[in-house]
């Protein structure tokens, strides 16, 4: 076989063009879009069609249903989906990523093929990423992206082994054609081992249009390898999904399992459904896809050369005849595999929708918490919703209720610092924690504008004076908690950034953050107490306020001690700086916590 190692290479390079091309117009579609998508998924949602068109139309518009998956498991983080919603997102989204293939088959393999525009369109879209405007520069990745596409497309295209001069290949694949049900499995197989390969089914499926338009494979192999193809992308979300919460985790599998079941039942209706495909795009181009192996046989290996090598205008009629049924061919062949991805996903979805309550059931059955992991990674808002909201008082309450939940994962979070302050830094323990910190950080960020927005919302409604008076506490209280969230955070990326300096705090060190760590505690309980009760008398608020003194002499202390133990070289000077760093952010929280408690109502006495 005339083809050599460096041939390969120019397979793969044109393969690295085709992908790159593919993630730069879905970047710039992206950013093009901005937030308008993500507002528009969280809001039609509300039921399981409207779920699927959402998935559907984001999927076409930003061409990756890797990319909407992506938002919809970070919704799902954040609350503002249920996993029944994303189940509904990611059946459009299957939907909604057949477009690629249309677009590859409209564009790539008909008569005039827009990779011959690659060049011109890039030097469309080189003033426009130069621009200053930011829309202008995503408009202008979009473009490149698109040129990028089809070149590396066509070059794919020229970079496949020649068959007609290596009929080997097609003597090896014959092997696995004509078996039935084992053929379909084999190449289904092959399908989804590609696309984990790499990691992309828009690339994998332009790979099996060029291999059926080229005879390497005959039309119902390709279609089972695009039924392959639909698996594999699942398998990178799960894949993707392994160091993320439970709920990333199930969405995910929901993913898998739609498709795994979808790729059962059109298993057994699979030669039918080929069948169907083959007469209706016979029907539009009076030309047959399965036909094209036999088509490619019957030509002569001169024949196929000139036919795939010079245009038309220099062939004899004869030739330029064959040719035009060569492009007629190529054209059905790519609509028919196209067609068969569309249809199959349709009726998939068609058919599963019915059953997102079970699918809802078999996740959290099969996708279990594993025994120590934290619920509250799995960020669920447990008092209020992201909808319509309850009367007024109710509202406030919810509001109130979401807050004291707020405390407390940031108490945990707080908790992970004490226990990273105290663990030898080069434990895996410690970048555990330091990572659960980080991901904790998230969360509350979150959490704030969540309670904000719904704040937000039921301050559009008509409320008393004193009803807006507690709402502008929580407010402030929201506001105050996080920043109570982002100083455990910076304590954790100085305890990390002592751990990379290879510093190790001497006993009297952590002893000394340990007492103040404890009178932090003292404020955290004495906050949860009153925010239990919302209101607060004066004895309390002097009490808080007690404590809160307590943190700022111990924190004075312990800066005039650090200067007479630097003077007397008791430890070094980088440990002091970590030390004080440290201590700088406890007395912060501490005057955080001072400022929930103010925001209180106070009791009259």
């Amino acid at each position: 076989m005339d083809y050599s190692f460096f041939d390969f290479l120019r397979l793969l390079g044109a393969m690295a063009l085709f992908l790159y091309g593919m993630k730069t117009m879905s970047d710039g579609l992206q950013k093009l879009a901005g937030n308008k998508l993500r507002n528009v998924l969280s809001a039609m949602t509300r039921n399981r069609v409207t779920g699927v068109l959402t998935g559907l139309m984001i999927t076409a518009l930003i061409q990756s249903s890797s990319a909407t998956t992506v938002m919809v498991v970070s919704f799902v983080n954040a609350g503002l989906l249920s996993l029944v919603q994303s189940i509904g997102v990611i059946m459009g989204a299957n939907i909604g990523t057949t477009l690629t293939a249309w677009i590859i088959a409209f564009f790539g393999f008909g008569k005039f093929s827009i990779s011959a525009l690659s060049i011109p369109l890039m030097g469309i879209s080189l003033p426009l990423i130069f621009s200053s405007k930011s829309k202008n520069k995503s408009l202008g990745e979009f473009i490149f992206g698109f040129a990028f596409l089809f070149m590396g497309l066509d070059l794919l295209k020229d970079s496949m082994p020649d068959l007609q001069n290596n009929p080997e290949v097609l003597s090896f694949l014959q092997n696995f054609t004509g078996r039935g049900i084992w053929s379909v499995l084999f190449f289904l197989l092959i399908g989804t081992v590609l696309t984990v390969i790499v990691q992309s089914s828009s690339a994998t499926i332009a790979l099996t249009l060029i291999m059926a338009v080229k005879g390497w494979i005959d039309f119902p192999s390709a279609a089972a390898m695009i039924m392959g193809e639909n698996l594999g992308t699942t398998l990178t979300a799960n894949l993707a999904a392994i160091p993320a919460n439970i709920s990333a985790k199930r969405a995910a599998f929901a993913h898998f399992l739609f498709n795994v079941l979808g790729l059962i039942w059109l298993t057994f209706v699979f030669n039918h459904f080929v069948e169907i495909v083959d007469n209706t795009i016979a029907k539009a181009t009076s030309v047959y896809p399965s036909d094209m192996s036999s088509f490619l046989a019957s030509l002569t290996p001169g024949q196929y050369e000139q036919i795939t090598t010079l245009p038309r205008s220099e062939l004899p009629p004869d030739l330029a005849s064959i040719q035009s049924q060569y492009l007629s061919y190529q054209a059905a062949t790519s609509y028919g595999l196209s067609l068969f991805h569309t249809l199959y996903n349709i009726c998939n979805v068609a058919i599963m929708i019915w059953f997102v309550k079970f699918y809802e059931k078999a996740c959290i059955f099969i996708v279990r918490p594993r025994k120590g992991d934290d619920e509250d990674e799995e960020f669920i808002l447990k008092y209020i919703s992201t909808g319509i909201a309850s009367t007024d008082e109710l509202s406030i309450l919810q509001a109130e209720k979401e807050v004291e939940v707020y405390v407390a994962r940031t108490r945990k979070m707080f908790g992970f610092v004490k226990k990273m302050t105290n663990s030898n830094h080069n434990d895996k323990k410690f970048m555990k924690l330091y990572n659960r910190t980080e991901k904790y950080e998230d969360i509350c960020d979150q959490m704030e504008v969540e309670i904000g927005s719904y704040l937000g919302k039921v301050a559009e409604g008509r409320l008393s004076n004193h009803s807006k008076e507690r709402v502008r506490g929580i407010l402030r209280e929201v506001t105050e908690i996080e920043s109570i969230a982002d100083s455990s955070c910076n304590i954790a990326r100085h305890l990390k950034r002592k751990m990379e300096a290879d510093v190790v705090f001497e006993e009297m060190i952590i002893e000394n953050i340990n007492s103040m760590y404890e009178l932090v505690d003292k404020a955290y309980d004495n906050m949860q107490a009153l925010l239990r009760n919302r209101k607060v008398t004066e004895a309390q608020l002097l009490e808080s306020k007690h404590i809160e003194n307590s943190i700022n002499e111990k924190r004075n202390m312990l800066k005039r001690e650090n200067v007479e133990n630097l003077n007397q070289n008791l430890y070094a000077y980088q440990n002091g700086v970590f030390y004080m760093d440290i201590i700088s952010e406890c007395e912060r929280m501490g005057d955080y916590i001072m400022n929930v408690i103010e925001s209180l109502e106070m009791k009259e006495s």
